[in-house]
């Protein structure tokens, strides 16, 4: 990747952040609205933070497909609503339990238990309703009936926390890489998967073959996205990550550096990365953007 391609990535991921930063402040409830310490929650854990991965996903397959980004805000929104949603829950004690998150108390810290889950609650509901009634969304009923069905089967049992719930029971116990892989793909790669299947669905005459590419290299770069991540909570510190460092091995969790070694681990990162440019060879030079975020996702250090 040349310097002027790694140019336009940052400079469309910032154009990006600053976006759905616009879009999610003004789809979130005011702070000052009834019930304030909830809205307040939402909003604290939803704002002014995070890589902001999954809603550039979207906008850049978006652009890839010519859909003007301005249809896909909503989408945007909405998989960003389930992700926060998510690590909200994540951060509770009954779960990963960590006081960090984003570089700031996570939200059970700063506000309490019970506001942090309702909060949970309340961004995964707003994702929905989004995605149902948001007019910026110029597409068919049908259309939002699929994006409907799709971010709620990534996010369900099938989903996101099917693949939580796996991570959960597997704590202290030894997987082989088909399982370590499989509970990824749920757990992280379903909504990394429907940051681009929202994107395709707003391009109700795609082929579907080109369909089913964008889903593999999503695929790919989800579990990229999980090596990287196992790699740095080995190798980073807790002031670069915005979370605490040394989390997965002091809970004993399966990760691919305990499995395949840190050296292997790097090489998995790297296949996924090569799969997922295979994937994208039918688009041409149109797909630049989603090769660059492949590449970024191995090579980030947060």
């Amino acid at each position: 990747m040349t310097n002027a391609d790694l140019e336009r990535l940052h400079a469309f991921m910032q154009t990006c952040r600053a976006r759905v930063e616009r879009a999610l402040d003004r789809r979130l409830p005011p702070a000052d609205k009834l019930p304030a310490r909830l809205h307040q929650a939402m909003r604290y854990a939803t704002l002014d933070g995070g890589k902001r991965l999954r809603p550039i996903l979207t906008y850049a397959t978006g652009q890839t497909l010519g859909v003007p980004l301005e249809i896909l805000d909503g989408p945007a929104c909405a998989v960003e609503f389930i992700h926060v949603y998510s690590l909200i829950h994540d951060d509770l004690p009954a779960m990963d339990d960590d006081s960090l998150r984003r570089g700031k108390p996570t939200c059970h810290v700063q506000f309490d238990e019970a506001t942090a889950i309702l909060a949970g609650d309340a961004l995964q509901a707003l994702a929905f309703e989004v995605l149902a009634c948001d007019p910026t969304l110029a597409v068919s009923a049908a259309q939002r009936l699929a994006m409907i069905g799709c971010l709620a089967r990534a996010a369900g049992a099938g989903g996101m926390v099917g693949g939580q719930a796996i991570d959960l029971a597997a704590v202290g116990l030894p997987l082989d890489l088909p399982a370590l892989e499989w509970m990824h793909i749920h757990k992280t790669g379903a909504l990394i998967r429907a940051s681009v299947s929202l994107a395709t669905l707003a391009k109700p005459d795609l082929d579907p073959e080109l369909a089913s590419r964008l889903d593999h290299y999503a695929k790919c770069i989800g579990l990229a996205f999980q090596i990287q991540d196992d790699i740095l909570d080995e190798e980073s510190d807790t002031a670069t990550l915005g979370k605490t460092q040394g989390k997965d091995r002091a809970q004993a969790k399966p990760t691919y550096p305990a499995l395949l070694g840190m050296a292997g681990a790097k090489q998995k990162a790297r296949e996924m990365h090569e799969e997922a440019l295979a994937s994208l060879e039918p688009l041409g030079a149109r797909a630049d953007l989603l090769r660059a975020l492949s590449l970024f996702i191995i090579q980030r250090r947060n």
